[in-house]
This record gives C-alpha cells, structure tokens and sequence, in this order.
C-alpha cells in the first residue's frame, strides 16, 4: 500500500482549511485516510503559531513506515526541521507565459516599424537629392 502524508481540504468556499493526514494514495484528496497527523491554516498569518500545527513524532513514525510526503507537505517539513532541506529548480520560473510573449513580439514589431519609418524618411531626401545633382549635371 502506497502511504502519502498530505493535505485534505476542509472549510467552506473561499475559506480554506487543511488537514495534514497520513493516506493511501490511491484514495481522493478530501476521502478516507488512516490517521489526522495536523492542520493547517493558509488564511492565518505567516508569522503566526497556528497556521501549522503538526503532531511531529506521528510523522516521523509515517516517514519511518515508508510514507512519502507531498511537495507542499515536504515543504512544512523542512520548515519544521524534521526534512533535510531539498534543492529545487524551477526553471521556468522567470519565463513568461504565451500572451506575455504575443504582446512582447507584437511591441518589438511596431517598435521596429517605427525605427525604419524614422530611418527611411532621413534616407529619402539624400538620394533624391544626389538624384537631382546627377540630372543637373547632364
């Protein structure tokens, strides 16, 4: 049986309230799970004592058991010392989505347009000029 310790969701609409509990992971999110281990309150400041509240030895008997954490639970975890810190990359981070992108390529081709219609008139009476300067001289 594959045993995940993670968040089953509770309260009411817009108002979340988690339940840190230790489930088979074949089960739904908010179903059925062999033990409460805490809570967790994500409406609560982040500074505040109550946000997170675990029972710390019952998760480390589950982690001992061969239960895996989730990534939002392994998170707390390592807040909480009980985790060795684990390197993540979020490589695309910095990157910005597919309309960010449309109006990044749109502002670069007026920006262009605009440039070549700024360098094109400069151009245009200098050859006109060196034009009329050959007729003259025929």
């Amino acid at each position: 049986m594959a045993m995940k310790i993670r968040l089953a969701r509770g309260g009411s609409k817009k108002r979340p309230y988690y339940s840190i509990v230790a489930a088979d992971s074949r089960m739904p999110r908010d179903g059925r799970f062999k033990e409460k281990l805490g809570t967790y309150a994500p409406m609560l400041a982040k500074d505040d004592e109550n946000r997170v509240k675990m029972d710390l030895e019952r998760i480390q008997y589950w982690l001992d058991q061969g239960a895996t954490p989730t990534d939002r639970v392994a998170r707390m975890l390592e807040a909480a010392g009980t985790l060795p810190k684990k390197d993540r990359a979020n490589l695309k981070k910095g990157e910005p989505g597919k309309a960010a992108k449309a109006r990044a390529d749109e502002r670069a081709a007026k920006a262009k347009a605009i440039e070549d219609a700024a360098n094109a008139p400069a151009e245009a009476p200098a050859e006109e000029a060196a034009t009329e300067e050959t007729a003259a001289q025929e």
